[in-house]
């Protein structure tokens, strides 16, 4: 018995690279039921012919979480909500800001407005490292959703539905990330473009994330932020191990550049897991910071760990050889 045993559960953005190890992750807690919802209906399809032997637990719904109808009628009868549907490729957003706002700050006041009508059990936002002193419309509008998120414990009223928000920085081989962007430039041009050599991320595997995002909903009271603990990775250490592993893979014999193209709109060189103000007030266990909510006067936080303390952050970059066995254990250079 899991914690997500005999549980109805809706997962928003399901198809993308997150929902699905996020979905195949909770099958094995085996839930009542599964709903993804998302508005590409061919990966739907392709996620339904990997499932396939999990067909009596899944359901497949097309919408998009603008429409506040579809998704009420969507968390019928759920009991816990994880929404990871967002705009979230930077220069996409910043070109196209006002979709940005209505996917990624509507969708979510949407999704707040379904589960609280409903009475879901929890619901929990995946935001990112970016809305630290955002300098992208992506930042800007996750930062907006985690207010909104918070502010929904003081807005709810008399229902019981707890609300709370999950920060971490890039997931390494997710869609639209710089692993396979890497991979595909190799396979084709021989050669890599990054935007800048000094430039440093917070990383993590699909494992990681998942086990983190899972470990936050259980411990969720209600309005918090939980600030995933995550190693710094410098980009120019991930380009030469893609650039040697790929190169193994594949039989490739030439040798491969790697070309300096520069920061585009709305990049940093170097992020954030807080701001200073948060770090006053955060709580820190293990595996994460948590920042409880000024809404929720009855969460005690400080009996899960202490006060926050920024000699335990991670300051220095990851080893590469840490970096190369978390790329090959899990698969990521395919």
């Amino acid at each position: 018995m899991g914690f997500y045993t005999d549980k109805k559960i809706l997962v928003t953005g399901a198809t993308g690279t997150i929902g699905r190890h996020l979905v195949n992750r909770l099958l094995r807690d085996r839930p009542k039921v599964i709903r993804v919802y998302s508005r590409d209906e061919f990966k739907q399809y392709e996620m339904s012919l990997d499932l396939a032997e999990n067909a009596k637990q899944m359901r497949y719904l097309i919408g998009d979480v603008r429409d506040l109808q579809r998704l009420s009628r969507a968390m019928e009868d759920i009991d816990y909500v994880f929404h990871l549907a967002a705009m979230k490729h930077v220069p996409f957003c910043e070109y196209n800001p006002f979709e940005a706002v209505q996917t990624n700050v509507i969708g979510t006041q949407n999704v707040i407005q379904a589960a609280i009508q409903n009475t879901v059990q929890k619901v929990l936002f995946t935001s990112t490292d970016k809305a630290i002193s955002p300098t992208n419309t992506y930042g800007a509008t996750k930062l907006m959703g985690e207010r909104l998120i918070s502010a929904a414990e003081h807005q709810k009223g008399p229902s019981r539905t707890i609300l709370s928000s999950v920060r971490f920085g890039n997931v390494m081989g997710s869609r639209g990330s710089v692993i396979p962007l890497f991979i595909r430039q190799i396979r084709s041009g021989k050669r890599i473009t990054i935007t800048d050599p000094s430039m440093v991320r917070y990383m993590m595997t699909p494992g990681q994330a998942i086990d983190l995002i899972l470990k936050a909903n259980e411990l969720a009271q209600g309005g918090e932020v939980f600030v995933l603990k995550m190693p710094i990775v410098r980009i120019t250490d991930l380009a030469e191990i893609v650039i040697e592993e790929t190169k193994k893979r594949y039989g490739i014999q030439e040798s491969i550049k790697i070309e300096t193209i520069g920061i585009r709109p709305g990049e940093k060189r170097y992020e954030e897991l807080m701001s200073d103000e948060e770090k006053v007030d955060a709580i820190e266990t293990d595996e994460m910071y948590i920042l409880g909510s000024i809404y929720n006067k009855k969460a005690d936080w400080d009996k899960f760990g202490r006060h926050y303390d920024e000699s335990s952050e991670y300051q220095e970059a990851i080893g590469k050889e840490v970096l190369r066995d978390w790329l090959l254990t899990e698969n990521l250079i395919q």
